[in-house]
């Protein structure tokens, strides 16, 4: 049986605002997210969503990304979205380490897996995993991915390894599927209203040679 993530991602928050109620709004306290983004433009609606409910950091870990001109780019843009962006709770920006070869090395021996596949349910793994330990030791009290906004994306994969990674390390992870209800469709809105770099391939050095093929054949043809 399919779930309906962003259903139960919807549940969860009624159920924080119920409890934000019955505090008469004194003394609540927000609760905190550690928000795992590939890039601004797919942090873009779930900033503007989850601000109304939580105090997030946002979490900038993608060894993913091969070159580091364009590493750098996308945290640029993501830094700049987080200035710029009226929120109802603070939001902040965390970096992680940008070190391509461990991205290299869970993708070893899949280098010919397309993408959509193993090697990507990998690096799902990999990013997921660095924010569940994270957001462990920081004592956050969820962490999620901004990766389900993406209809390129697994959402139902992304949500199986989070909750993997939420009972490995003992948080919560907050189920999501981000494109649901127009989302993806307001993430091009916010793009487009914030002059934001939207690139045309994941990071990786294999969906940029993708990239590149499906270009070299709309030329050819």
């Amino acid at each position: 049986m399919n779930r309906n993530y962003q259903k139960e991602l919807e549940r969860l928050i009624l159920q924080l605002n119920r409890e934000q109620e019955r505090t008469d709004g004194s003394g609540a306290r927000v609760p905190r997210l550690l928000l795992h983004s590939c890039c601004a433009p797919c942090s873009s609606y779930v900033l503007e969503y989850l601000s109304q409910y939580f105090s997030i950091t946002v979490f900038y870990y993608n060894p993913n990304i091969t070159d580091s001109e364009e590493y750098r780019r996308r945290v640029e843009e993501q830094k700049r979205l987080i200035g710029e962006m009226p929120v109802k709770y603070p939001v902040s920006f965390l970096e992680g380490e940008y070190d391509p070869r461990a991205f290299t090395e869970i993708a070893r021996g899949l280098e010919q897996v397309p993408e959509g596949g193993e090697r990507c349910f990998r690096c799902y793994a990999l990013r997921l995993e660095k924010t569940a330990q994270l957001a462990r030791e920081r004592e956050y009290d969820y962490f999620t991915t901004t990766l389900t906004i993406s209809p390129l994306k697994n959402a139902q994969k992304l949500n199986e390894i989070g909750e993997q990674m939420a009972e490995k390390y003992g948080c919560r992870f907050l189920n999501s599927d981000f494109k649901k209800k127009n989302g993806y469709k307001r993430s091009t809105e916010l793009s487009k209203e914030y002059g934001l770099y939207r690139q045309d391939y994941c990071g990786c050095i294999y969906s940029k040679q993708e990239r590149d093929r499906r270009i070299q054949s709309r030329t050819e043809s």
